[in-house]
């Protein structure tokens, strides 16, 4: 039996400090993250977010250490 989410497309979104999250693709962004332009199953996205979100350190932080 497929749960109801297996039937929902998501969306990857990013913030200012280059922090990564997913949303079913059909709601609004909250105010500050933005689309990063991956969609598919909650997985996928997932999976996506495990190859390009390297360094878990929030932007900010990363610039002030260098």
């Amino acid at each position: 039996m497929l749960s109801e989410e297996s039937h929902i497309t998501y969306k990857v979104v990013i913030n200012g400090e280059e922090q990564y999250s997913i949303l079913p693709a059909d709601r609004e962004n909250p105010l500050g993250w933005r689309d990063d332009g991956k969609r598919g199953t909650k997985q996928e996205c997932l999976d996506y977010i495990k190859t390009v979100w390297t360094d878990m350190r929030p932007l900010s932080l990363r610039r002030k250490m260098d």
